[in-house]
């Protein structure tokens, strides 16, 4: 896997057959999920395939979201999932509080944990949901379930929430969160669209729900050759001078315009 991936992609825990064509999908994270995407007369059968396919490790490494954590489901799921070895994450639905994140971690220390906030009161507490433990490796939006509490429905009505979410990671020192899901998988264009917004707010990647929305996340959140040659650019000039400097075309470069310069690069050679 990259070491930052920029895919994450969907799939129901009931569908066994899905999750095997999702770990072959080129995605760099597939989330098997138990909440949304599985009926309540499937919930057991969904976790017993979920902890047999992580009896195993995979190339691709696996998160599971679980069901909601004040469902009589979560501690099932946790009870059931933990222990796997082919586990390398779990994302925890609808939080709203940081003890929350404090009581799972207690459950899994060595497991990362990732938040999902999908209500206001989640993003009233970004911040400290995102200093909660030192297990918590990121947050992001659930932005189905935002749009209904905070009664939205275009894109404009989310941007304080998604712009909150960017600085609540960056500021607890968490990566760059990655976007919520594009739920219509025919609409490529509009998905596109939809990542230059987010990328223009501080997100890195998506979340996906089908494999064909893969290949757009990637092309509109990698580095493009411009960007690259800026970056490279930024980076020889920084290695003649001490301190601040000035690039040819006049602009002010410091610390942290090179420090950007170089995760571009980090990105674009992430497959390397």
């Amino acid at each position: 896997m990259p070491s930052t991936p920029l895919t994450w992609l969907y799939v129901p825990g009931d569908r066994p057959d899905r999750v095997t064509k999702a770990l072959a999908s080129g995605a760099d994270v597939v989330i098997v999920d138990l909440e949304d995407s599985v009926a309540p007369d499937r919930k057991d059968y969904a976790r017993a395939a979920t902890a047999d396919l992580l009896a195993d490790t995979h190339p691709t490494p696996v998160h599971v979201r679980l069901n909601a954590l004040d469902s009589p489901h979560a501690q099932a799921d946790l009870h059931a999932l933990a222990p796997c070895p082919g586990l390398t994450g779990l994302r925890l639905p609808k939080i709203t509080d940081s003890a929350e994140i404090r009581r799972i971690a207690n459950h899994t220390p060595e497991t990362p944990l990732y938040a999902l906030l999908e209500s206001a009161l989640g993003i009233e507490h970004a911040h400290h949901i995102a200093t909660a433990h030192p297990c918590l490796a990121g947050i992001a939006l659930g932005e189905v379930d935002l749009r209904a509490d905070l009664g939205v429905r275009d894109e404009e009505g989310l941007t304080w929430a998604r712009s909150r979410i960017v600085v609540a990671a960056r500021a607890a020192g968490l990566p760059a969160p990655a976007q919520s899901v594009h739920p219509d998988i025919t609409d490529l264009e509009g998905l596109a669209a939809s990542c230059a917004r987010g990328r223009a707010l501080g997100f890195f990647g998506r979340a996906a729900l089908h494999p064909r929305q893969l290949p757009v996340i990637e092309r509109m959140y990698l580095p493009t050759p411009a960007e690259i040659e800026d970056a490279e650019q930024i980076l020889k000039a920084a290695a003649t001078a001490e301190g601040a400097l000035m690039l040819p075309d006049g602009r002010f470069v410091d610390a942290a315009v090179v420090a950007g310069a170089r995760r571009t690069l980090e990105v674009a050679n992430r497959n390397r």
